[in-house]
């Protein structure tokens, strides 16, 4: 509704943030609990694994407990834990980072992925992911984009929970942009509700989205270039995936040992 008052324009983007973020962080650690209860991933990862799932749902926990301040009005907490987040994200990317290059590293991509390309994406979405987080933070005094930015930072962290749920095996060699683009369907939604309250859509959102795309055409244009060769041989040098090559997929796993 066009000329409403902004505290009301604030409250209502601050439960529109809350109900999409709390479904968003629903979905993300399903993708991980589906796994887990099917038995394709366990507790027996590295530890560098471990501490990075824990820092990302640790993440998680943050904005999503951000989210639920803002819309009761407890701004001044949500604040405090905004600036926490800032540098939460900063150990986020070191810790993706490592976790990708020792995947790599040990032969541990999954195997509907290319291992040259997956070595660059990751690190690549964390920056998008890290753009727009810092962009919300920017804005934070303009609380319509504030709130739209930081659906969108969500978003471009949604891949990995969303492509646990999808049939990532079929949708190679694009199952790594597939997943992501799900993922958007955050900044989607809030599009349509803008549409249906105000009749227009948010600036935000296009950039939202329009980063995480434009994330996705980076890492795939320098994956497979000459500086994605050097940098995956740069990373796997002294590894057992050392002079593999980086643009083929790996072999699907063998059948379970039997008994």
């Amino acid at each position: 509704m066009t000329g409403a008052p902004a505290a009301d324009v604030f409250a209502r983007d601050a439960r529109f943030a809350r109900a999409c973020i709390t479904a968003m962080a629903v979905i993300l650690v399903s993708g991980f609990v589906v796994q887990l209860a099917t038995g394709r991933s366990s507790f027996s990862a590295p530890l560098v694994v471990h501490a990075h799932a824990v820092l990302f749902m640790g993440w998680v926990a943050i904005v999503l407990t951000q989210t639920w301040l803002a819309a009761a009005g407890t701004v001044s907490v949500h604040r405090m834990l905004g600036r926490l987040a800032l540098v939460y994200s900063l150990a986020m990317l070191v810790a993706g980072v490592l976790v990708t290059v020792a995947a790599v590293q040990a032969g541990r991509v999954p195997f509907f992925f290319q291992p040259q390309h997956f070595l660059v994406a990751d690190p690549v979405g964390l920056a998008a992911f890290l753009a727009l987080l810092g962009g919300a933070a920017l804005m934070r005094k303009r609380t319509d984009w504030h709130a739209r930015l930081q659906i969108g930072a969500f978003a471009a962290l949604m891949g990995p929970g969303v492509g646990r749920l999808l049939p990532m095996p079929l949708l190679a060699p694009w199952a790594f942009e597939t997943a992501v683009l799900v993922g958007l369907f955050g900044p989607l939604v809030g599009i349509g509700r803008d549409m249906r309250v105000s009749g227009r859509v948010h600036p935000a959102w296009f950039w939202a989205i329009g980063v995480v795309v434009a994330a996705l055409v980076l890492a795939r244009a320098i994956a497979f270039s000459p500086l994605g060769d050097s940098l995956y041989a740069a990373a796997t040098a002294g590894s057992p995936m050392a002079g593999a090559d980086g643009r083929a997929f790996p072999p699907p796993p063998g059948p379970p040992p039997g008994p």
